[in-house]
């Protein structure tokens, strides 16, 4: 039953989850969304997901393997400059990074990566931190002990959605000391999502942007 009637509900389209569905389902949910002529944003497509499906849908999609994201139908380009800061402590972080990034392009905003900007060298947060101020919306995506959350909070007066990574040893617990860490905060006003959940992140910042769009003067929101 795909909710067809989610964007004009709640400004955000709906998303095709494709962990653990087999090539059919995939294939009957792009089906019903050419039926409409309407764009569809599938999630967690693994590549062997993506080469399971009738090769006619192959060059329909616009597939990125390390965000295990497809895009069916064109997107609106983004317009204006980027809104969103992905910002990420390591390069570990990309595919959780690339499915915020692929999110907010599917909508139409462009956002802008910092990548391996982790805590444990704070200088390279530090030599990025004026560019990453000039962004409304801050996705902060980050592993181990999830430091980069609070220092990222006390540092930016934007908007700062924390992303908990699964990326870490032993007690870090595939996320959940992450988890914790950005739910513990002392940076005041973070916004926590669950682990590995890029889509959700960009999903948070979409509605910020737009509630800014709607409250705030024309011009100062960029786009």
């Amino acid at each position: 039953m795909i909710d067809f009637a989610r964007g004009a509900r709640i400004g955000l389209e709906e998303a095709v989850y494709c962990a653990h569905k087999h090539s059919a389902q995939i294939e009957h949910v792009l089906a019903e969304h050419d039926a409409r002529g309407r764009p569809c944003l599938l999630t967690r497509l693994s590549p062997q997901q993506h080469a399971a499906l009738d090769g006619a849908w192959h060059a329909r999609l616009d597939y990125e393997p390390v965000s295990r994201t497809a895009f069916y139908r064109a997107v609106p380009a983004p317009a204006g400059p980027p809104q969103v800061a992905i910002v990420s402590g390591g390069s570990s972080d990309a595919p959780v990074c690339g499915e915020a990034a692929r999110t907010l392009a599917f909508h139409g905003v462009a956002s802008r990566r910092f990548e391996d900007v982790g805590v444990a060298g704070l200088w390279r947060l530090m030599d990025r931190i004026e560019e990453i101020r000039a962004h409304p919306v801050v996705i902060a995506v980050a592993g181990m002990e999830g430091a980069l959350f609070s220092v990222l909070g006390g540092l930016v007066g934007s908007v700062v959605i924390a992303v908990p990574s699964s990326v870490g040893y032993g007690v870090a617990a595939a996320g959940e000391l992450s988890l914790r860490s950005a739910l513990a905060s002392c940076a005041p006003g973070i916004v926590t999502v669950n682990i590995d959940n890029g889509y959700g992140a960009a999903c948070a910042a979409l509605r910020a942007l737009a509630v800014a769009r709607a409250t705030l003067p024309v011009g100062a929101i960029p786009g």
